[in-house]
């Protein structure tokens, strides 16, 4: 077994292991917990309240995206950019330098009062926020020795998992109760108190500051246009259709940017990315895991909304209650999870996980226009309890075995797949509901004018209606009233499609865990 990460780093510091210094590398680790949750809700507490935004600084319905999107950019090029970080700056000051300027451009959102405004103060508070995510997972290898590893990446894990399933909730409570501005304004005090104690009680880590003069500008250019291009592309993709010139431009842009970044950070001794740690079996398996896991965490945070909000009409706060089942799910298992995974192989716990995950997707798939909070209770518990299955044991898969030197590079790409497979998750869900949903409405009107009784039910059509009309003619009433009835319908079956395609993605992902090799146990 490899010597404890954190040992070697104190020794070299001459910093005496105790109690007290545990201690206060717990409460330093757990202010930059707060930081990544901090930077993981603002995506989903921002998200329910864009209408209300885009009527208080009058944005055209086209651009109020932009709000999300150029978050999300900045956010996903700093992921892959915190290596080089963390080695420029160091951990602790990376985090509180990053907590901070997440924290003054909350404020800056908050005293936007156009739309150009916003969406700058965005991209620096996503930016910020990005590094802080993989900044958190690398810490619990760098800071705790192996048997209480699994302790940090659980509460690591939580938080991450939890954000989005309590965003909903959250924003909706504040768009209702308040404005728009504190959606922001409620990062202020957190951010603060997290910047000035994890400055005084994380240990101070060796930096290399002479990695800023092998910066390579071109790597730095070339990723950065590959991720931003391919976001926008998978935004652009559903509406325009995959095959637009502006979605093909794009991905052809992303494609040959990527190519090329690729190819310098294996030729240069010194590159902005260590690419070569995908060499190693495990590691490359585990951000595979990551990349599935994105798929179905944000597609099911994604679809869920979708369906109780254009299908059941239910509003942003009623939303994010029915989706705490989840959250409840997933705080119940978290001690199970850290307890098995000091005792069971993280290959047979990440098979488990991502086999019970993707039976809780495919139980969302059999959904109809009436199914409400009772008919989705279970499906979220079993997918609430299998996520830290999906999360800790492929984190340790991931990084557990790498040398200290190369954690930071490895957070940031273990991480920047889970969210580039949520992106891409995305895209692909609202392609299949763009394009299966007026098939399944001309199909459900055929049905219909066949007479087909049980499609009737499932459309929610009075049965005394439907067989009163089934010898003649809709008149123009019954047409006023079957309308909506039916794009319901289809959007209801089309949604399904999206859940059991997350599904097969899901439990594809099992093939590729007996090509991850045995590591040991945490203790």
């Amino acid at each position: 077994m490899r010597p404890f990460i954190h040992r070697e780093i104190l020794d070299n510091l001459d910093i005496p292991v105790s109690r007290k210094s545990m201690i206060r590398t717990w409460i330093g680790f757990a202010m930059m917990c707060i930081g990544m949750f901090m930077a993981i809700l603002d995506i989903q507490i921002v998200a329910t309240s864009l209408p209300t935004m885009q009527d208080a600084l009058g944005i055209a319905p086209d651009k109020m995206s932009w709000i999300q999107t150029a978050y999300l950019i900045a956010e996903v090029i700093a992921i892959a950019l915190t290596g080089f970080l963390t080695r420029l700056l160091g951990m602790r000051r990376l985090f509180v330098v990053a907590i901070s300027v997440f924290t003054f451009a909350s404020l800056g959102c908050a005293a936007s009062n156009s739309f150009e405004t916003l969406v700058s103060w965005r991209v620096l508070q996503g930016f910020a926020g990005g590094t802080l995510i993989p900044a958190v997972f690398s810490a619990v290898f760098l800071l705790f020795p192996v048997p209480r590893q699994a302790l940090a990446t659980m509460l690591a894990g939580v938080l991450a998992v939890l954000a989005p399933t309590v965003g909903p909730v959250v924003g909706g409570w504040i768009t209702q109760t308040f404005s728009w501005h504190w959606l922001f304004l409620i990062n202020i005090v957190p951010g603060i108190v997290a910047a000035i104690v994890a400055g005084m009680l994380l240990p101070k880590l060796a930096v290399q500051r002479h990695v800023s003069l092998t910066l390579d500008w071109l790597s730095l250019a070339l990723i950065a246009l590959a991720l931003s291009t391919l976001e926008i592309g998978l935004k652009e993709a559903p509406g325009r259709g995959w095959s637009s010139p502006l979605v093909v431009g794009l991905l052809l842009v992303s494609a040959t940017c990527m190519t090329s970044f690729i190819r310098r950070c294996l030729q240069l001794a010194h590159p902005i990315v260590d690419l070569k740690i995908f060499a190693d079996r495990n590691f490359a398996v585990g951000c595979f895991l990551s990349f599935v896991l994105g798929l179905g965490l944000f597609g099911s945070v994604y679809l869920m909304p979708v369906f109780l909000a254009f299908v059941r009409g239910f509003n942003a706060l009623e939303i994010g209650l029915i989706m705490l089942a989840t959250g409840a799910a997933q705080l119940a298992i978290a001690p199970v999870a850290v307890g098995l995974e000091r005792r069971v192989d993280v290959r047979l716990l990440s098979a488990a996980g991502f086999a019970i995950f993707a039976i809780g997707l495919g139980m969302s798939g059999f959904q109809t226009p009436r199914t409400g909070e009772e008919e989705m209770f279970w499906p979220q518990v079993i997918r609430g309890l299998a996520i830290m299955f999906c999360l800790l044991p492929p984190t340790r898969l991931a990084l557990g075995a790498l040398d200290a030197s190369r954690v930071p590079d490895a957070s940031g790409l273990f991480n920047l797949m889970r969210n580039l497979g949520g992106a891409i998750g995305l895209a692909l869900i609202d392609t299949v509901i763009y394009s299966r949903s007026p098939i399944h409405a001309t199909d459900i009107t055929q049905k219909l004018m066949a007479g087909d009784v049980a499609t009737a039910k499932f459309v929610g059509i009075p049965l005394e209606m439907f067989t009163a009309q089934r010898s003649g003619p809709l008149d123009e009433t019954s047409q006023m009233l079957l309308t909506p009835l039916i794009e319901k319908a289809a959007l209801t079956l089309s949604i399904n499609d999206a859940w059991a395609a997350l599904a097969i993605l899901t439990a594809l992902a099992l093939a590729s865990i007996p090509f991850a090799k045995a590591i040991s146990k945490p203790g």
